[in-house]
């Protein structure tokens, strides 16, 4: 019963995974929002964590396997929060503190070294300020980061969920 508990909670997770960046897509492409560079970070955070959360409920794994999928998976959820808090953080600020043309991730990765990178990239530039669009008062970052923190709780529910059902069968023994 345990597992197939834990595989119901994975295809959950990969579902409302799927279901964020289905939302995004159509921000982008249906609205034609533009999304700046924080925002494709946060979709790589939630591209893998969909495919981390689909593979486990295909795979089926054991305790240990749940284990590892569960720890991945929280981590790139924790990873996308981050993010998002970041550019929840910037749009708090005034535009004349951040960049006003910060260039492409391609452009980034190929010109800056690694060391520079996720700092360029988390600095923010005048597009990540930009709010088109806010439904209930709250802007898309701020949606971006009630996901990733929902996504982040269901990951840590598996984590707490397989580690004690590990030490309750090492308890019954």
């Amino acid at each position: 019963m345990f597992l197939a508990c834990s595989r119901f909670i994975f295809l959950l997770a990969f579902l409302l995974g799927s279901l964020v960046m289905g939302a995004s897509l159509f921000l982008e492409y249906g609205l034609g929002f533009e999304p700046c560079l924080l925002c494709q970070i946060q979709r790589y955070f939630l591209l893998g964590f969909c495919i981390v959360n689909l593979m486990a409920f295909v795979q089926r794994p054991r305790f240990s396997g749940m284990r590892v999928y569960s720890i991945v998976s929280t981590v790139l959820a924790l990873g996308g929060t981050g993010s998002a808090l970041r550019q929840v953080l910037l749009q708090s600020q005034a535009p004349e503190q951040l960049m006003f043309c910060q260039p492409d991730l391609g452009a980034i990765l190929h010109n800056l070294p690694l060391s520079e990178v996720v700092s360029t990239i988390y600095r923010g530039s005048e597009a990540c300020v930009l709010t088109h669009w806010s439904i209930f008062d709250l802007r898309v970052a701020e949606l971006s980061l009630l996901a990733f923190a929902g996504l982040s709780v269901l990951s840590g529910y598996q984590i707490i969920r397989v580690l004690s059902y590990r030490v309750s069968l090492l308890h019954a023994t």
